[in-house]
């Protein structure tokens, strides 16, 4: 039997190798790589299908850390659709109104006809996670001309709304946009290397996926 370290550290490597690789690589966020050299990016690991209440609590958790600017929680053995994370996301959203939360999923597909429409690609994670940051954080770093309703806030983050134009997330959208349509077969290659090194390491670990919630 595979100890829970060894689990645990499997699973951070896969999602490391994500940020670093990928969204550190392409530069996809200009603040993934301070925010996790500075350690301000919390991690939590729940195992099995996670209800509602465990990923609210991982949240509350991970983002009452002082020095925590950013909570990934990853859910290893989920087997929920895209579909399904969305509303988990929804209903962790209604229940803490301060923050926004994104999901990041391995099936997401790509979609070029537009920077919005982009990004779910973008999250394609190695795993299902849910990354939470305080509304506040992302109000203060988009510096919008004019405040956003908390409802729009949550879209931006999703990649599912509109984004004010001349806004810091618009023009993110923008340059990712470009980046990716050109390097669009390098960024799958290194995805699809990550995705097939997370299939080999789990099945040495032992980490197998729950029964689909549906």
């Amino acid at each position: 039997m595979v100890a829970l370290t060894e689990k645990l550290a499997e699973v951070r490597r896969i999602l490391d190798r994500y940020v670093v690789e990928v969204v550190e690589r392409f530069d996809l966020c200009p603040w993934a790589k301070s925010a996790r050299l500075g350690g301000e990016v919390a991690v939590e690991v729940l195992w099995g299908e996670p209800s509602i209440g465990a990923w609210v609590e991982a949240g509350q958790a991970l983002l009452a850390r002082p020095e925590a600017r950013v909570a990934m929680i990853v859910a290893p053995e989920s087997a929920m659709s895209v579909a399904e994370l969305r509303l988990v996301r929804d209903r962790v959203t209604s229940k803490l109104p301060q923050v926004g939360v994104a999901h990041f999923h391995p099936d997401a597909v790509i979609d070029l006809a537009s920077p919005a429409r982009l990004v779910p690609f973008l999250r394609r994670s190695p795993d299902r996670l849910l990354q939470l940051v305080p509304l506040g954080l992302l109000e203060s770093v988009r510096g919008a001309v004019k405040p956003v309703e908390r409802a729009t806030q949550v879209q931006m983050l999703g990649g599912m709304g509109p984004v004010p134009r001349g806004d810091v997330a618009d023009r993110i959208a923008e340059v990712n946009h470009a980046r990716v349509s050109a390097e669009q077969t390098e960024v799958m290659r290194v995805l699809d290397a990550i995705a097939a090194d997370r299939r080999a390491s789990y099945a040495r670990a032992e980490i197998r996926s729950s029964p689909s919630p549906t």
